[in-house]
């Protein structure tokens, strides 16, 4: 504990770490100001109504941080900035020309985010449109004329394009990822409000599932938090080199190769994608055609949050993306080029090509561990839910994945700035 307060001491005693929280707290407690700013003409309690009545869209709420069931000026809030992501990285795999760009280094990568914000504007107006049809379909909000309406899609993609700007300001002037840390405050934000629900539902639990329902819950945590830390080392051998009659190298070190690569980023994506269906099945359950509104409402029926079919393709999209996402933030080529630029060997490996296939196969593996817990972790609590009659159980299942891998990811932000800045000092001495 006193190394965590001597921690604490030593960031807020260096004034660039604490002007960057500060800016950070600015930024997070502004986005949660927007979020109980409601849209003009919405029947509140209607609303209120309808997203108690709907597993799904209370779902939908928890990522947004309860800014859909306000139907907030950032009702949208960060989802169609994601699913342009997804859109982007799978648009990488198949034009090499994008490919490229993205390893071009910094001009590259902003010039990719560039195109995604752009293709964010369409799928936050489809998706706003898409929004005001169930709503009105559902009688929250009265018919509006074409002005109207446009004038309200324009202001939620405007909302959601400030939701996305406001997570770059956090990356570019704050601590840790700005996209996730806003996911992160939104759950936060509903925490409150999940556990009162939840609580509800103890008055029919025994003391022993209570007791279990605790214990499982600590475990979740733990296994999210070890498998977050979890490393393969990879030995690495560094070749003597003569150089104006001094020796360098010869020495050896480790190259960590991290179980989970992709972090929290294949648990978003699993989740934005395998909302959609239900989504779309919802908005043309509505359309007059018989044999496509009966076949909108087998695919709402199927896909509807903790059943089985939905928790397969959960599974699945987890376990997919996250090989995706490591895929792309590592790059096996690159590092075998890099030891063999800088005199680096495996024992036993030969430079180059053999290295990164080694690099290729040992990442494949370790990954396949990592790919099937957080797979694991994301059903588990719905498996749980029908144990425990708890419908809250899912919503804050995945919530808890998301907040502790942040959490983790901000926590070592901080302890890498405060570690370069320790060495800047030691330097200036």
């Amino acid at each position: 504990m006193e190394k965590v307060w001597s921690t604490l001491r030593q960031i807020w005693s260096a004034p660039d770490l604490k002007r960057k929280l500060v800016f950070t707290a600015i930024m997070l407690v502004t986005y949660r100001m927007l979020a109980h700013i409601p849209v003009a003409g919405i029947d509140r309690t209607a609303l209120k109504q309808l997203f108690a009545g709907s597993q799904l869209l209370g779902l939908l709420d928890i990522f947004s941080g309860g800014t859909l069931a306000n139907f907030s000026l950032v009702a949208l809030g960060l989802g169609p900035y994601i699913n342009a992501s997804i859109i982007m990285q799978l648009l990488t795999v198949v034009f090499p020309k994008l490919e490229e760009l993205q390893k071009e280094g910094e001009y590259g990568r902003e010039v990719v985010n560039q195109y995604t914000r752009m293709l964010t504007v369409p799928i936050a107006l489809l998706q706003g449109f898409g929004m005001y049809f169930l709503l009105h379909n559902q009688g929250v909000i009265g018919s509006l004329s074409p002005l109207l309406l446009l004038t309200l899609l324009v202001t939620m993609t405007a909302g959601t394009m400030l939701t996305v700007w406001l997570g770059e300001l956090i990356s570019e002037y704050g601590v840790g990822n700005g996209i996730s840390l806003l996911i992160f405050a939104g759950i936060v934000g509903r925490l409150p409000v999940v556990l009162g629900q939840t609580a509800l539902t103890f008055e029919t639990l025994s003391l022993g599932n209570l007791l279990v329902f605790g214990i499982s819950s600590l475990v979740v945590v733990a296994g999210v938090v070890f498998m977050n830390e979890a490393s393969r080392n990879i030995v690495v051998s560094y070749a003597k080199r003569i150089r104006a009659g001094r020796t360098y190298g010869g020495q050896s070190t480790h190259l960590p190769l991290r179980v989970n690569q992709a972090g929290v980023i294949p648990i978003i994506f699993a989740v934005s994608l395998v909302l959609l269906p239900s989504m779309v099945g919802k908005f043309l359950e509505q359309i007059p055609n018989a044999q496509i509104a009966n076949a909108a409402r087998t695919i709402v029926a199927v896909m509807q949050p903790g059943g089985w079919t939905y928790n397969l393709i959960y599974f699945g999209l987890v376990v997919g993306f996250t090989y995706f996402y490591t895929a792309v933030v590592f790059n096996p080529e690159k590092i075998a080029d890099d030891l063999k630029k800088y005199g680096g060997f495996i024992p036993g490996i030969r430079p180059g090509d053999a290295t990164a296939k080694y690099l290729s196969g040992v990442l494949n593996r370790i990954t396949l561990a990592g790919a099937l817990f957080l797979g694991l972790i994301a059903v588990l609590p719905a498996v749980m839910q029908t144990v425990f009659k708890i419908p809250t159980m899912t919503i804050g299942g995945t919530g808890l994945l998301i907040v502790v891998s942040v959490v983790l990811e901000t926590t070592k932000s901080l302890q890498s700035q405060l570690l370069v800045r320790n060495y800047e000092g030691f330097l200036q001495v």
